[in-house]
């Protein structure tokens, strides 16, 4: 199978805005102000950076350059609609990186849209909702067998058209959209709701779709948090889900110049997640069990976390894409659902590796 390996790279930065063809009266109008990420996936050929390994760290010092300029400004003095859309096209043509695969805009920690390689847009909008539930089919002593609950969170991805713009109103769209689902599923036991007598986060994502659906065509994916770290995406066809994991580990990068720093012994708190994608065990409810996939990575998590890696012989850098193909080899024996590893030595700075059909595309 295709590998496929990303560079990502995120950028914060503070600025005002007033979108001037909201509606009248509509909050979004007046003159605001956001916290806003700016989020890159990339591909970096070879010779595009200092020396290998540097990757990671270079494109974080771009993104941030990139985005200075908009910090503690107003928006509506470099273009005349703001929206999170035409701020994401005008940053991407700013850029005219090669290689670029994403560039997105998040306006506040429930909100956002990414564009794609070839300028579609998709917008995205998170909920959350608090519910009970247990799995009936799991075996005696199973911890999900027992009645519990989760502060769930649900995001809904949809593509949109070709020179379509969303602003605040179109999430206000979103939010209509959605009010009718979280009045079924908030402060309830979801096995006692109609579909969801088995309520798996796949079950629950394709129970979201399916309701969603026929009412919003440009839905395009659902991806349901049923904790913090593991989840699963639904697009309509197939299932994904992930599991978060935090690594303490010590590192260095082996061709750093001597006098970079970067070759110095160092460390970084890293946030790795797997992806998994099978087919849904129609008894079970779920592609991988979570508990499974815990316990399956068990050996290699020990040898990475709280460890000096720059010892290990077996790893050729301390850089995030060497790490990345280095648990893939380590896991896939063990996990052949495995399809997609995330590996960030910052909060959204770090290397997406995947392979087969599904790719990287969410």
């Amino acid at each position: 199978m295709t590998e496929q390996l990303l560079y990502t790279s995120l950028a914060s930065f503070e600025a005002a805005r007033s979108l001037v063809q909201a509606p009248a009266g509509h909050r979004s109008g007046r003159l605001h102000g956001h916290s806003f990420q700016a989020k890159v996936r990339t591909a970096l050929p070879a010779g595009q950076v200092l020396f290998p390994g540097a990757e990671v760290s270079e494109l974080r010092q771009q993104l941030a350059n990139a985005v200075a300029p908009l910090d503690y400004q107003s928006l509506n003095e470099r273009l005349p609609q703001p929206s999170d859309v035409h701020l994401a096209r005008w940053l991407r043509d700013q850029l005219a990186w090669p290689g670029l695969e994403t560039l997105g805009i998040q306006s506040t920690g429930q909100q956002g849209v990414d564009l794609g390689r070839a300028g579609h847009a998709h917008v995205w909008r998170r909920y959350g909702f608090e519910s009970a539930h247990q799995l009936p089919n799991v075996a005696q002593g199973h911890k999900c067998g027992r009645m519990h609950g989760h502060g769930f969170e649900v995001i809904l991805h949809a593509a949109l058209a070709p020179g379509q713009d969303v602003g605040d109103t179109g999430y206000d769209q979103l939010d209509a959209l959605w009010a009718p689902i979280a009045a079924d599923l908030h402060y309830r036991c979801l096995n006692d709701i109609p579909g969801l007598e088995n309520p798996t986060s796949e079950m629950l994502s394709s129970w979201i779709w399916q309701r969603l659906k026929p009412r919003f065509p440009g839905l395009t994916w659902v991806t349901v948090f049923e904790t913090a770290s593991c989840g699963a995406h639904f697009d309509g066809a197939r299932y994904r889900i992930w599991k978060d994991f935090s690594l303490d580990s010590a590192v260095r990068l082996e061709h750093a110049p001597e006098n970079d720093m970067r070759r110095r012994i160092h460390g970084h708190t890293f946030t790795l997640r797997l992806h998994l994608s099978a087919p849904l065990d129609q008894v079970m409810g779920w592609t991988v069990d979570f508990g499974d996939v815990k316990a399956a990575f068990n050996p290699v998590f020990a040898m990475l976390d709280h460890q000096p890696l720059h010892e290990r012989s077996d790893l050729a850098d301390g850089d995030c894409a060497s790490l990345a193909r280095w648990i893939k080899s380590q896991t896939q024996s063990v996990l052949p659902q495995l399809s997609r590893i995330d590996l960030e030595e910052n909060p959204g700075c770090g290397v997406i590796l995947s392979w087969g059909d599904q790719a990287s595309a969410y």
